[in-house]
């Protein structure tokens, strides 16, 4: 059964005729430009809701669009995917591709010596907050679970050890920034995060390794006011990305 429209949702043909106008947030960010490592991002528009249609639309109502950014099943049986309404009925390779025009010059990277069920959720994140590439740490294999599909849409590469993905972060220019509330961390109301860098998470429970704490640039904390000595990873790295957009990305007045 096609999944149809609910109440006050917008039509899907007027989502096919002009998807552009229903973006906003990260899809709605203007194409990056060759300095943009070095210059905030700027949103064109206010960013209101952009999931106006939360559980999916149907098949294609009206004539039909002539854009090679359009899948024909989607068209024919309907859209149900996690996406936002600007790239409904849009094929994988048509939104990795636009995501690719501008996506934020920051990258997360995240340990992996346990199989930490959090890695899924903070991929998904990432590719909310529109980060360059998620870097996985150790272990190969991660628990896809927690992303929600949005693995698909997100450039996720493997690093053997701390010291492998050290040395890619070096050879990108990259300064790494650790997040983890240890000894001699920055309180992360009071940094100034880099416009292009990698945030460094760890595991639930032990934290990044002495190794990855080593070869970090700086260690931010997220300030915690209640009893509990630390906060879910994929919470503190949702806080840590959202911080660095709260820096990079201008909104208009």
């Amino acid at each position: 059964m096609g999944i149809r429209t609910q109440p006050g949702s917008p039509d899907p043909a007027a989502l096919g005729s002009d998807p552009a106008a229903l973006g906003s947030g990260p899809a709605a960010l203007g194409s990056r430009a060759k300095d943009a490592y070095a210059s905030p991002v700027t949103l064109d528009k206010p960013a209101p809701s952009i999931e106006l249609t939360t559980q999916g639309v149907g098949p294609w109502v009206g004539e039909l669009p002539d854009d090679p950014r359009y899948d024909p099943e989607l068209i024919a049986r309907g859209d149900s995917r996690n996406v936002v309404d600007r790239y409904r009925y849009w094929s994988m390779e048509a939104i990795v591709a636009d995501l690719d025009e501008h996506r934020n010059p920051f990258h997360v990277a995240i340990e992996n010596w346990q199989h930490d069920m959090n890695i899924g959720s903070i991929v998904r994140s990432a590719n909310a907050f529109g980060a360059e590439t998620v870097h996985i740490i150790g272990r190969k294999r991660w628990n896809k679970r927690g992303a929600m599909v949005t693995d698909r849409y997100q450039h996720v590469m493997h690093h053997d050890t701390v010291e492998l993905f050290a040395e890619w972060a070096a050879s990108a220019g990259l300064p790494v920034v650790a997040i983890d509330n240890v000894p001699g961390s920055v309180i992360i109301e009071t940094f100034p995060f880099p416009a292009a860098c990698v945030l460094l998470f760890g595991q639930e429970g032990p934290g990044l390794s002495d190794a990855a704490l080593a070869a970090s640039e700086d260690i931010v904390e997220i300030s915690q006011f209640g009893s509990t000595r630390s906060i879910n990873a994929s919470a503190a790295a949702a806080v840590a990305m959202h911080a660095w957009v709260l820096q990079h990305v201008r909104f208009p007045r």
